[in-house]
């Protein structure tokens, strides 16, 4: 397996220097003289105050001002993008000060090549809100604006991206070491899980990354087709997934005490998207199957599935609507039973507690994985209008999930009130079913937003 990862990550690095005497003469050829000349430089960023509060158990979840620096440079066929963000306030009622490079990759642009290194934000997919072909971006779902992709994280990679003609492209990404979404269960009140009452006994652990070896880093492949008529996308990950679970670690009935290590699996993803114009409507698609292994003897892995999402677009009286259909199919479902206290001596009352506890946190697994059934079934629909030439912005969305009863609202409006100043505000509340992920997530991220940014 190690050689098998060198021999992907040198192919992913030397690939475009062996894609045919015609591309090695484009690579080695004298620059045309308007490109030799072609020097540009953009400097742009923001400063921007946010507020999001009101939820069950924060008055305050994200209270901060934030500064940004953005820098794009390119000279001929050189290129490099950085992206600074320097934030304090209030985070889940702690004050912290945050340094975070958003962005910062060189890179060479060519006619056929293009190749970057350094840390990214890559998204695959065409479908709005829900990619399950995209493995490569992990998240902050924790970090609260009006601005979903200010979730979105950034992964150390070398990206290659080959042009063999105008309607096609080959993009191979390499990752050589992990790095995990922000999920903070720590903020749950699990309160009652099963028959324990773990308001002050829980106890999560820092993630259990894998180490830092060449097997243990991610490979990714896309070939995309755009053409006027459709637009075509296969794609191929192997790697640990930034989505994981967590494992029991240890548990105590005397003093109760339940540790949980969050730790990531291995999978391979074989997916595939897809958007048709059919008139005036547009019809998108995107799949993925999932493969995984070892999901019977370990908690913290999904069983192998099959997730997709259809949907329409279209735009009416001035509104653009999106509905999407979002479904997974779950192989090799067992159901879970649950566990049986077979006497009252105090090693039988021991083993029970025990099983408990696993049963209790194998099924909260399988809610983070959306596996609490054989088949899951999710509704999307998002509507956007812009008023007064587009100086006003309306969004609503919302999604109801059949399987599970859970459903998230969130809407938002955008003032610009002049060109480099706008406001924001909005809520977001997700509920579900007592113990369900959006309902104990709700008690948290629930709430209203406002927002005042000026950009230049």
């Amino acid at each position: 397996m190690r050689n098998i990862y060198l021999t992907l990550i040198l192919f992913i690095l030397t690939g475009p220097f062996l894609f045919g005497q015609s591309l090695f003469d484009n690579l080695t050829s004298e620059a045309p003289a308007d490109d030799a000349k072609k020097t540009s430089f953009e400097l742009s960023g923001f400063a921007r105050g946010v507020v999001h509060g009101g939820a069950k158990d924060f008055d305050y979840s994200n209270a901060f001002g934030e500064f940004a620096l953005k820098g794009r440079f390119e000279k001929q066929k050189a290129f490099l993008y950085a992206d600074m963000r320097v934030r304090e306030g209030i985070f889940y009622n702690n004050r912290e000060l945050q340094l975070q490079l958003k962005e910062a990759y060189a890179g060479y642009r060519g006619d056929k090549i293009d190749l970057f290194l350094g840390n990214q934000i890559v998204t695959w997919g065409r479908t709005d809100g829900f990619n399950p072909t995209n493995n490569i971006t992990p998240n902050d779902y924790f970090f609260l604006t009006y601005e979903p992709d200010d979730q979105k994280l950034p992964n150390f990679m070398l990206r290659t991206k080959i042009k063999p003609t105008n309607t096609l492209d080959i993009e191979l990404i390499a990752i050589p070491f992990y790095k995990p979404s922000v999920y903070r269960y720590e903020l749950f009140d699990m309160g009652q899980f099963g028959f324990f009452d773990l308001s002050d006994a829980i106890y999560f652990a820092e993630v259990d990354s894998p180490k830092l070896r060449f097997d243990k880093g991610s490979l990714a492949a896309r070939f995309n087709l755009e053409t006027s008529s459709v637009s075509l996308a296969a794609s191929y990950f192997i790697g640990h997934n930034p989505f994981y679970g967590f494992t029991l670690d240890n548990f105590t009935l005397s003093p109760l005490a339940v540790n949980f290590m969050p730790k990531p699996y291995f999978m391979q993803t074989i997916g595939a998207d897809f958007a048709l114009p059919v008139k005036s409507w547009i019809i998108r698609g995107e799949m993925a199957l999932n493969l995984t292994k070892d999901y019977e003897a370990a908690m913290n892995i999904p069983n192998p599935d099959f997730s997709y999402v259809v949907g329409v677009e279209k735009s009416f009286w001035d509104i653009m609507a999106i509905f999407q259909y979002v479904g997974k199919y779950t192989f090799n479902f067992k159901e879970l039973k649950s566990p049986m206290l077979t006497g009252f001596t105090p090693d039988a009352i021991q083993q029970y507690a025990t099983d408990m506890a696993l049963f209790e946190s194998t099924k909260y697994n399988r809610k983070i994985f959306n596996q609490q059934e054989e088949t899951n079934h999710m509704l999307f629909l998002s509507l956007n209008r812009s008023f007064f030439y587009e100086q006003l912005n309306v969004e609503l969305s919302g999604t109801y999930n059949i399987t599970t009863e859970e459903h998230l609202v969130r809407s938002r409006v955008k003032w610009n009130l002049t060109d480099a100043v706008s406001a924001n505000i909005g809520c977001n509340f997700m509920l579900g079913p007592d113990e369900s992920i959006f309902h104990l997530a709700g008690n948290v991220m629930n709430g209203v937003f406002l927002g005042l940014e000026v950009g230049f």
